[in-house]
């Protein structure tokens, strides 16, 4: 299994309509953004539009933690890397990070991803020809990102 990478998944620009009356991306479209980059997953482990369809399979979303560290601005080049946390037979374990140009962290969103048999629409276990894709994913492995397993609270005392 690969360890952590740098390489983008996903690469796009903050759009004009992204940006918000405080002049910078609004909160939603980060989540549009990761959005987009869980598809750009789902084509990379063989479940773009020819693979669901060969595969009857898709993959949802279960929970998402999104955090903002820096804004983003209109025009401004994203791009965004995956980290592979953690599987099992019908699940991943992701976190994506966004970084602009300077390859400054500008947000980062853990999920958890669910394998769906379309017919039946239930979870089922990947096809085997995706859990072989899955396997070459960058993986955490001991390198645990900081940005994952985050909960939220107020810290008190």
């Amino acid at each position: 299994m690969n360890t952590m990478s740098d390489d983008p998944l996903f690469n796009t620009r903050v759009e004009d309509a992204w940006v918000d009356y405080n002049g910078h991306m609004n909160d939603a479209e980060y989540a549009r953004v990761f959005s987009l980059a869980v598809e750009a997953l789902m084509e990379c482990i063989g479940l773009d539009e020819a693979g669901r369809a060969e595969h009857g399979y898709t993959i949802y979303t279960l929970e998402t933690h999104l955090c903002y560290r820096q804004q983003a601005h209109r025009g401004e080049a994203l791009a965004i890397a995956v980290t592979l946390l953690d599987s099992d037979a019908k699940r991943l374990h992701v976190l994506f990070t966004l970084t602009n140009a300077d390859g400054d962290t500008l947000a980062t969103s853990e999920q958890m991803l669910m394998g769906i048999d379309v017919a039946g629409a239930r979870p089922a276990p990947f096809p085997e020809a995706v859990t072989a894709k899955v396997a070459t994913l960058p993986a955490a492995g001991n390198e645990w990102p900081s940005a994952a397993g985050r909960r939220i609270g107020i810290r008190r005392g």
